[in-house]
C-alpha cells in the first residue's frame, strides 16, 4: 500500500484529505492512503517520514518555506518560489515542488486580460507562487501587506489605486470559517465591472472579499479549482 498525507497545523478544515479519498474512489485507486499529519515542529519530519513510509505528501500552513531546510532537493520552479507544497520521496530522499503556482497560472489566465496589472494581499508562502504565476504570464504586480517595510501598506490603498489595479488577489486566511465576517480592508468602492477578484480562500465559496467584489460588478472566483488543480499535479508528480 502506498501512503500519502499533507502536513501542517493545524488541519482542521483541510481540502486534501476528502479529495483524495474521493479521488481514490472515483478513480478506483486501491493501492494508496493518504492521511492528515498534524506537526507543529518539523524536526520530526524525518521520523515522521520513516516510520510512516510515505511516498509523498503535501504542505500547507505555515510550513511551506520553513519546510525548504529540511528537503534534499527542489524542483527548479520550488527553488525559484522557495516555497513547497508537494513532496516526493524517492530512495529516502526528500524532493520538494510547487503545484501551487501552476494552479493559480491555470485558474487566473482564463479570467485575466492583456494590460492588467494585479495587487497581491499578503505575504506568505502562497503569495510567492502567485507572483511567479503573475510573472510566468506577463502580469506586473504590487504586494500589499501590514509589514512596515512592504511594497504598499493597507494605509496607501484608495479608490483611485484599486481602479488602478484590475486584478485582486487575497493569499491572506481572512475570511475562512469559521472567521466568515473578515476580510481585507480595502476601498471596495474602487472595484467595478473591469475588475477580476480571486480568493484563496475556499470555505465559504464565497468569502466576505468575494461577496463585497459581486456587488461592485466584478468577475469573482474562490479557490477551490486552484486546489484541485494542485492535487491533481501532486498526484503526477507521486507517480511520475
Amino acid at each position: 500500500m502506498r501512503k500519502f498525507g499533507l502536513i501542517g497545523f493545524p488541519l482542521t478544515h483541510s481540502f486534501s484529505p476528502n479529495y483524495f479519498a474521493k479521488k481514490f474512489i472515483t478513480e478506483n485507486i486501491g493501492d494508496a492512503t493518504y492521511t492528515a499529519y498534524e506537526i507543529d515542529d518539523l524536526s520530526d519530519l524525518h521520523y515522521l517520514v520513516e516510520t510512516e513510509g510515505l511516498d509523498g505528501f503535501n504542505v500547507t500552513i505555515p510550513h511551506k518555506q520553513n519546510i525548504v531546510p529540511y528537503l534534499d532537493l527542489l524542483n527548479y520552479q520550488a527553488a525559484q518560489i522557495n516555497a513547497v507544497n508537494c513532496v516526493r520521496v524517492t530512495e529516502g530522499k526528500l524532493i520538494g515542488f510547487n503545484t501551487d503556482y501552476i494552479a493559480f497560472k491555470i485558474s487566473i489566465a482564463k479570467l485575466a486580460k492583456s494590460g492588467h496589472k494585479a495587487l497581491i494581499f499578503g505575504n506568505g508562502g502562497s503569495s510567492v507562487a502567485i507572483k511567479f504565476a503573475l510573472h510566468e504570464l506577463g502580469i506586473s504586480y504590487k504586494t500589499v501587506s501590514r509589514k512596515v517595510n512592504a511594497e504598499l501598506n493597507y494605509a496607501d490603498l484608495d479608490e483611485a489605486l484599486i481602479k488602478e489595479f484590475k486584478i485582486l488577489i487575497n493569499t491572506t486566511p481572512l475570511g475562512t470559517f469559521p472567521n466568515i465576517e473578515t476580510c481585507i480592508d480595502i476601498p471596495y468602492e474602487g472595484i467595478g465591472p473591469n475588475h477580476v477578484c480571486h480568493d484563496l480562500v475556499y470555505n465559504p465559496s464565497e468569502s466576505l472579499f468575494l461577496q463585497k467584489a459581486k456587488k461592485q460588478g466584478a468577475t469573482i472566483k474562490n479557490g477551490f479549482e486552484m486546489l484541485e488543480i494542485q492535487a491533481d499535479r501532486s498526484w503526477d508528480i507521486w507517480n511520475s
